[in-house]
């Protein structure tokens, strides 16, 4: 695992802080009563008691960030340390279900940073002052000097070239990043004057690798938790669309046979697993890639990944053609419920930052209601107190193929792609590659725009290992993959040319049919 991905799976105090915020901003919109958010002013106490502080210097500091972890999990703006206001100004603002994101959704909350050091390379304790002096030899600006036996970079002069941290025979010699702009493969974090981290709105694709990173809790995104329970506490049915990567998030106790009982329980209609619009997306950039590739584009990269498809066009705009237009399974499949049940609200869960904006645009609206992480509905299973061992079992939501519930796992979706068309043109060979990370990512772009991968099907992945890598997840990627697989092995077909649903394609992409009539 590489090493800015060393926290992931690990549960510390800044799990437990987001999760008890949002475990409170659901019990507090279960228990909403018309016009009255006054309890917001306690919550603060309840996740921080008493007069002594637990994780920082000040119990009142403590206080404070999570009063802008409750805003944020609201959907409200984050608020300066020089605005004094109640912490429920605003508030009502939530009680709309239709309430969307402003932007920005990813944010830093200044006083909770740390001001990390960013790229600076540091003699540690380990140094032995030896006689070879071969981080001295190697420097080409001659910034090290020796003081009482060690090492002293002069930081005026250093260039942080790295030479010297690769010949110290003793690892004595580190190179400190700040582990958010380390993570982000966008280049999207700074300093700000202070030094504490600054995040490029123009940059930031919304990947939530920052905040997955972030040792000080520090960076948060919104939420809709408040207005996805008022919606469910409404007249109108609202359907979970749970993301393939949903296997063995919730913990042992949580089967797949149980899914669907957990959800009810939330308030939830019924569940629909998004796996089955990842069959139709599969279908879609199948024909894509047989039709385009090379006639009409040189190459064709897939689409399901929102942090990685605006990642192409914020750095690669002469390419941004080549990522397919097949809408993402979480449309495709926001488009079957509603089909299905007019006048319905779907709420997307998934394990992903971005498509909280992707939900959010104008054209996708009609389709997906709220997008919740799975750490945001842990809270929400929390709030209600729901035990997951005494949930009845039902049926598997069997429905998608096995290689669409593999959309989670890296690889995934090429591999669905290539499946179908070996079995609808078996005579066409398809190259692939496929990356995790947008650093990676950009770098297999950087080799499609220089004409090195004409002809191939490029998956992009923003998070490491894919899907079960996001933001929003809870257990660490190699569990959660080896859950998904499990999954994908007692799927009752194994393609998604085999999908039940790939009937109604045209006129689901199309959006041919009324919301209002059955």
């Amino acid at each position: 695992m590489q090493g800015k991905e060393r926290m992931r799976g690990i549960y510390t105090s800044v799990n437990d802080i987001r999760k008890k915020v949002y475990a409170e901003v659901a019990w507090l919109s279960y228990n909403y009563k018309e016009g009255d958010l006054s309890e917001m002013e306690q919550i603060p106490y309840r996740i921080i008691p008493g007069e002594v502080s637990t994780y920082r210097e000040s119990v009142f500091l403590e206080r404070a960030i999570v009063k802008e972890r409750m805003r944020m999990a609201m959907g409200l703006n984050l608020r300066k340390a020089s605005e004094h206001a109640p912490v429920s100004q605003g508030a009502e603002e939530c009680v709309k279900p239709e309430k969307y994101y402003e932007p920005p959704l990813i944010n830093v909350i200044k006083f909770a940073c740390h001001a990390c050091p960013d790229n600076v390379v540091k003699v540690t304790d380990g140094c032995q002052g030896c006689l070879a002096h071969p981080c001295q030899e190697v420097c080409p600006k001659e910034a090290i000097h020796f003081e009482n036996g060690k090492s002293v970079i002069d930081q005026s002069k250093c260039i942080k070239c790295g030479k010297c941290i690769q010949v110290c025979p003793y690892n004595a010699i580190l190179r400190l990043e700040r582990p958010c702009a380390k993570a982000c493969g966008m280049k999207a974090i700074s300093s700000d004057e202070y030094g504490r981290a600054d995040i490029d709105q123009e940059k930031c694709v919304s990947c939530g690798m920052c905040l997955a990173n972030c040792p000080f809790g520090a960076i948060a995104d919104k939420a809709q938790i408040f207005q996805t329970i008022q919606a469910i506490r409404s007249d109108v049915p609202v359907y979970a669309a749970i993301a393939p990567a949903v296997d063995g998030q919730f913990g042992p106790k949580m089967t797949p046979e149980k899914l669907r009982a957990a959800f009810q329980a939330l308030g939830f209609a019924d569940v629909v697993e998004v796996a089955i619009g990842a069959d139709l997306c599969t279908l879609e950039e199948a024909e894509d890639f047989v039709r385009e590739v090379p006639a009409e584009k040189p190459f064709m990269g897939t689409s399901c990944c929102p942090a990685w498809s605006v990642m192409v066009k914020k750095l690669f705009p002469d390419q941004a053609n080549c990522i397919s237009m097949a809408l993402t399974p979480m449309v495709l499949t926001g488009r079957i419920i509603k089909r299905k049940h007019p006048g319905c609200k779907v709420a997307f869960i998934g394990p992903c930052a971005a498509k909280k904006l992707e939900a959010s645009r104008t054209s996708i609206r009609s389709d997906i209601d709220f997008v919740l992480t799975f750490e945001e509905v842990m809270g929400m299973f929390d709030a209600k107190g729901i035990i997951f061992e005494y949930l009845p079992e039902t049926d598997t939501m069997h429905g998608a193929s096995g290689d669409g519930r593999r959309f989670a796992i890296t690889g995934g979706v090429a591999q669905a792609v290539v499946n179908v068309i070996k079995e609808k043109y078996p005579d066409r060979e398809v190259m692939v590659e496929h990356a995790e990370g947008l650093d990676n990512c950009r770098k297999m772009l950087q080799l499609a725009k220089s004409g090195k991968r004409n002809g191939y099907l490029l998956e992009g992945m923003a998070c490491p290992g894919g899907c079960v890598g996001g933001a929003g997840t809870i257990q660490p990627i190699p569990k959660t993959t080896a859950a998904v697989t499990k999954h994908v092995n007692v799927s009752t077909h194994a393609h998604a040319h085999e999908s039940y649903y790939q009937e109604m394609l045209k006129e689901i992409e199309e959006g041919l049919f009324d919301y209002d009539e059955e």
